[in-house]
């Protein structure tokens, strides 16, 4: 089987999905499911090698952030901007977005922004490195900070369980004195 056909395969189903679920729904746990199957078998086909086209490097990159790890995040971080060397269209948002998602799942303030969590109250802004400026983001395709802080405003979703939450969110719930009492 062709290496790189296998991974925009595996992009395209896990496009295809619907993620307008709410955590601990059964859509949302068979949702989770089928995510880290599509993982599995990414890390299966680059064990063999990374691809040398950036469509594959993309979607392997892609399928990676929707893990529940810093690792998988962190990897497809890098996959990414493999992708983005090569000349992918928004492997370099991508890029940023999963380096995000990896320092976030490490309780680590993101470098630029793009990762927007609920708080048990409403939606915000993961924490954000100050020194990260907004000429940065925009290198990056990623838009100013007060826009991230906009969109996070705006959202009006209700509130997952925070029983749901995982460790690394509950954490930073607790920090910033959101967290309900149970």
């Amino acid at each position: 089987m062709d290496r790189s056909a296998a991974l925009v395969r595996l992009l395209a189903g896990d496009q295809a999905e619907d993620r307008a679920v709410s955590a601990g729904e059964p859509a949302w746990v068979a949702l989770r499911a089928r995510d880290r199957a599509r993982r599995e078998a990414v890390m299966a086909l680059l064990a063999e090698g990374w691809p040398e086209d950036a469509d594959a490097l993309h979607a392997a990159a892609w399928i990676l952030n929707h893990g529940d790890l810093s690792e998988e995040a962190a990897l497809g971080s890098r996959l990414a901007a493999r992708a983005a060397a090569l000349g992918h269209t928004g492997a370099r948002w991508l890029a940023a977005a999963a380096l995000d998602r990896s320092l976030m799942y490490a309780g680590l303030p993101q470098k630029y922004g793009t990762n927007i969590v609920p708080d048990g109250v409403g939606w915000r802004l993961w924490d954000v490195d100050p020194a990260t400026t907004d000429a940065e983001r925009l290198a990056n395709d990623v838009p100013p900070l007060a826009d991230m802080q906009a969109r996070a405003a705006a959202i009006t979703a209700p509130q997952p369980d925070p029983a749901l939450a995982p460790d690394w969110l509950r954490s930073a719930m607790r920090r910033w004195g959101t967290l309900p009492p149970e």
